[in-house]
C-alpha cells in the first residue's frame, strides 16, 4: 500500500504500525521517526499540501487531520480521485478507536490493538490515581501576544483533566480561546503550562511571565506540546506524562 501522511503524530503512527515501508511521502513538518522521515518525499506543509503533487504519486491512501490539515485540500484531493482519510479525536477513547480505525485503514496490524489497549489501560490507570487526590487547576497557555488558552473541547484538556487537573479556562466558547494576563492572574490556576508549540515557549518565558502577573515562578511549567497535542502512537507517554505535570 502507497501511504501518504499529512500530520506529524500520522507519520509517526503509521510507522509505529509497522507500515513505515509504504510510507512514499510526507509533510515538511513531519520530523519522527527521523531516520525514516529524512528519506522520504515532502510534498509541502499541513496547511499547504502541494495537492498536484500527492495526485502524481498515485498513492493508496492519504491520511489527514481535521485540525492540521485544510477541509479544500481534502475536497480537491477527493475530487482527483484520491482516497483520504481524515480524523479528529478530542479525547483519550477516541484516540484509542482512531489508532484502531487508522490500522485497519492500512490492512492491519497488531500494533494497532495493542497500542490502543495501552492507551485505555494507562488513561484507567491514571485516572484511578487522580481521584485518590485533591484536584489541581491549570492554565494551559498556547500562545503569546496574543495569550491564548485551550478550552475542554481540545485534546490537552482531556489528558490533564484525566490526570486530576481542572482546566480554569475550560468553558470558554472557543477552542483557543484569546485571554488577558489579568484575566489569568484573577483565574489563578494552581499551575500555568506554558506549551512548547505551536508557540515555542522557553524558561525565559517563564521569568517574565511571573512578574508580569506577580506569582511565583514555581508555579510555572514549561510544557512538552508533542505529548499533549499529538494523537497516536504517543498518546501513552502523554498520558503519564499529562500525570507528572499535574502531580509535580
Amino acid at each position: 500500500m502507497r501511504i501518504i501522511s499529512l500530520c506529524p503524530s500520522l507519520t509517526e503512527l503509521v510507522c509505529d504500525l509497522g507500515h513505515s515501508r509504504g510510507l512514499i511521502a510526507c509533510t515538511k513538518f513531519c520530523v519522527y521517526p527521523e531516520k525514516r522521515v529524512r528519506r522520504l518525499l515532502k510534498v509541502g506543509g499541513t496547511k499547504d499540501p502541494k495537492v498536484e503533487d500527492i495526485v502524481a504519486l498515485s498513492p493508496d491512501i492519504v491520511l489527514m487531520n481535521d485540525e492540521e490539515n485544510r477541509r479544500e485540500d481534502y475536497e480537491a484531493l477527493i475530487e482527483a480521485g484520491v482516497d483520504c482519510y481524515s480524523t479528529m479525536p478530542r479525547s483519550i477513547p477516541e484516540t484509542a478507536q482512531m489508532v484502531r480505525s487508522i490500522a485497519a485503514v492500512l490492512g492491519g496490524s497488531p500494533k494497532g490493538e495493542e497500542i490502543a489497549a495501552d492507551i485505555e489501560a494507562r488513561s484507567q490507570r491514571v485516572a484511578a490515581a487522580a481521584a485518590e487526590r485533591e484536584p489541581t487547576s491549570f492554565a494551559y497557555i498556547i500562545w503569546s501576544k496574543p495569550w491564548m488558552s485551550v478550552n475542554e473541547d481540545t485534546f490537552a484538556h482531556a489528558l490533564l483533566t484525566n490526570a486530576g487537573g481542572v482546566n480554569v479556562f475550560a468553558d470558554r466558547k472557543e477552542r483557543y480561546p484569546e485571554i488577558s494576563l489579568e484575566e489569568l492572574g484573577e483565574a489563578n490556576p494552581d499551575i500555568i503550562l506554558l506549551c512548547t508549540e505551536p508557540y515555542p515557549f522557553k524558561s525565559s518565558d517563564v521569568v517574565d511571565l511571573a512578574a508580569e502577573i506577580d506569582v511565583s515562578m514555581e508555579r510555572i511549567f514549561i510544557a512538552d506540546g508533542e505529548y499533549l497535542s499529538w494523537h497516536g502512537s504517543r498518546t501513552p507517554a502523554g498520558i503519564d506524562y499529562a500525570e507528572s505535570l499535574i502531580v509535580g
